[in-house]
C-alpha cells in the first residue's frame, strides 16, 4: 500500500464510503414530496415559514404528527429558508445526513472491533442497502437521520475503555440532541450501561449511577411523547386492542421478517400488513429459533462480549416500535435504520472469517491473490446491494409511484387506497379519485373509521365539483333568463 494511503487510510476509506453512498442515493435529490407526512412536516407547516419569535417558540414546544422533535422541525426551518418548497434541497439534506451517518458507523465500528475490513464493509452495507431507502428518501424520515447522527456521534465519544468527565458531558449533550430529534434515543442509556458492564467490566451499581441523569432525561421525553400519542388515524389499526401476549406473538414473527428483509430485501414496501391471526405455527417455530439464537449467544458471553452487546442492542433499538406502546404500524423499513448496523457487522465479520479461513487452507494460492480476494468479495456484495437499491429507489419518486407500488403488494389495505386517491386528487383528477375511493369501499372492507373517512372525502369532493359546475353555469343561466 502506498505510504500516503497508509498515513491517511481512515480519510480515504471514509471518502470511499461517501462516494458509494452518493452513487446509491444522489438521484433521489430530483424526487418530489410524497403525501405521507411531508405535507404536515413541510409543505403545509406554518412553523417553518419564518424565523418569527412565535414560530421559533412553536418549533421548540409544539408536536407535529404526534411527535415531539424540535431539532427536526428546526432543520426543516433551515431547509425552507434555503430552498422554499423545492423538494430537491430537503432530499439533499437527507442524503448528506445519511452519508455522515455512514462515516460515523465506520469510525464507531473501527473503534469497537479494531478491524478496518469489518468496519468498512458493515458501514458500506449500512449506506447502500435497499432497506435504508425509506429512511433516506422519505423527507419526513429526517427525524430518524438526525437522531441517528447524534446517537452515533455520542457512541464514538462514550463507548471507549476510558471516559473523561468532559466526554461524559459531551455524551449527555448529544443524547439531549438525539432526544430532541426523535424519541428513539430513549434506548441509548441502556446501551451505554451494557457497554460499561460487558466491555469495560465495571461494577453494576456505579455503572447504573452514571446513567441516572441520561435515564431521567429519556424517561421525561418518553412520558411526554406517550401523552401526545392520542390519535390512531392512518396506518393499520387492527392490532390496537390486542393483548400484550398477542402482540408479543406477532413480534416473534416480525423480528424474523426483519432479519429476512436484511438478508433478502426484494419485497420492500412503504407499509406492511403482516398477518396477526393464524400464525400459531410460525410463532412456535420462530420462538424456538430465537431461543436457539439466544443460547448460542449465551455460550459465548464471556469470550465475545461485543456480540452480546450487539445482540441486546438490536432488540433495544427495535423495542420502541414493537407495539408494547401502541403505534399505528406493525413494521416498517425505517425501523431497521440503526438495528441493521448490528446485523451488517456480524455479516461482515463472517465474511472476514471465511476469507481468512480460505487463505489459511489454500496452500498459498489465495495468499498470492492477497487483497484482491477481499476486493472481489466486497465488490460482489456491494454491487448486488447497489443494484437492488437503484432498482427500488424510483418507487419513491412521487406520491403516485409510491402508492401504485404499495397497492400492488397490499391491494386490500384501506390506507393505501386513501393515499392514492389523495395523490390522484392533488393532480386534478377528482372524478378518478372518487372512483378509486368507491372501489376501495367495495373491495377493502375498511373499518368504521376508514369508511367514514372515505365517505367524507367522496362527499367533499363531489360537493366541490357541484359547486364549480354551479358557478360555471350560473352566468349563462342568468343571461338566458334575461333574454
Amino acid at each position: 500500500m502506498p505510504e500516503i494511503l497508509k498515513r491517511h487510510q481512515t480519510f480515504f476509506q471514509s471518502g470511499a464510503l461517501v462516494l458509494i453512498g452518493l452513487i446509491a442515493f444522489w438521484q433521489s435529490v430530483a424526487f418530489d414530496f410524497v403525501n405521507w407526512d411531508d405535507v404536515t412536516y413541510v409543505t403545509h407547516n406554518e412553523l417553518i415559514t419564518s424565523w418569527s419569535p412565535s414560530n421559533l417558540w412553536g418549533v421548540a414546544t409544539e408536536t407535529v404528527t404526534r411527535n415531539y422533535g424540535p431539532l427536526t422541525i428546526f432543520s426543516f426551518l433551515i431547509d425552507h429558508t434555503l430552498w422554499g418548497k423545492n423538494p430537491c434541497g430537503y432530499h439533499a439534506t437527507n442524503v448528506l445526513l445519511h452519508l455522515a451517518n455512514g462515516v460515523l458507523v465506520f469510525l464507531l465500528l473501527k473503534q469497537l472491533t479494531g478491524n478496518r475490513f469489518v468496519a468498512w464493509l458493515a458501514a458500506a452495507l449500512f449506506l447502500i442497502h435497499p432497506v435504508q431507502i425509506e429512511s433516506v428518501v422519505w423527507i419526513s424520515s429526517r427525524k430518524g437521520l438526525l437522531c441517528s447522527l447524534f446517537m452515533l456521534w455520542a457512541s464514538i465519544i462514550r463507548l471507549r475503555p476510558e471516559v473523561t468527565p468532559k466526554q461524559d458531558a459531551w455524551y449527555i449533550g448529544l443524547l439531549i440532541a438525539a432526544l430532541l430529534s426523535k424519541a428513539l434515543a430513549i434506548v441509548f442509556p441502556p446501551i451505554v450501561l451494557l457497554y460499561d458492564v460487558l466491555i469495560r467490566r465495571d461494577k453494576t451499581a456505579p455503572a447504573i449511577a452514571r446513567q441516572v441523569i441520561p435515564g431521567l432525561l429519556s424517561l421525561l421525553l418518553l412520558f411526554y411523547t406517550a401523552s401526545v400519542q392520542n390519535s390512531v388515524l392512518g396506518g393499520v389499526r387492527g392490532h390496537m386492542d390486542f393483548s400484550l401476549l398477542h402482540i408479543m406473538a406477532i413480534d416473534v414473527t416480525i423480528l424474523w421478517q426483519y432479519i429476512g428483509m436484511l438478508c433478502c430485501p426484494t419485497d420492500l414496501c412503504v407499509m406492511y400488513d403482516p398477518p396477526t391471526s393464524g400464525i400459531g405455527m410460525a410463532v412456535v417455530i420462530g420462538s424456538i429459533a430465537w431461543m436457539a439464537v439466544g443460547y448460542a449467544f449465551w455460550r459465548v458471553r464471556r469470550t465475545q462480549p461485543l456480540w452480546i452487546l450487539g445482540a441486546v442492542s438490536f432488540f433495544l433499538l427495535l423495542f420502541p416500535v414493537l407495539n408494547f406502546f401502541r403505534i399505528t404500524t406493525l413494521m416498517n423499513d425505517r425501523y431497521l435504520y440503526l438495528p441493521s448496523i448490528i446485523v451488517f457487522t456480524m455479516a461482515a465479520g463472517a465474511v472476514h472469517r471465511v476469507i481468512r479461513f480460505a487463505e489459511a487452507e489454500s496452500n498459498g494460492l489465495v495468499q498470492l491473490i492477497g487483497n484482491s480476494l477481499r476486493g472481489m468479495v466486497v465488490v460482489g456484495i456491494l454491487a448486488a446491494c447497489l443494484n437492488l437499491t437503484l432498482n427500488h429507489l424510483p418507487v419513491w419518486q412521487n406520491s403516485q409511484t409510491l402508492w401504485t407500488h404499495a397497492i400492488a403488494q397490499y391491494p386490500k389495505l384501506p390506507v393505501l387506497r386513501i393515499q392514492m386517491a389523495l395523490a390522484v386528487h392533488a393532480r386534478g383528477q377528482e372524478r378518478e379519485a372518487i372512483r378509486q375511493l368507491r372501489l376501495a369501499l367495495l373491495e377493502c372492507q375498511p373499518d368504521d373509521q376508514d369508511r367514514e373517512r372515505m365517505r367524507g372525502m367522496i362527499s367533499d369532493w363531489e360537493s366541490q365539483i357541484a359547486e364549480r359546475r354551479k358557478v360555471a353555469t350560473g352566468p349563462k343561466r342568468q343571461h338566458d333568463g334575461v333574454n
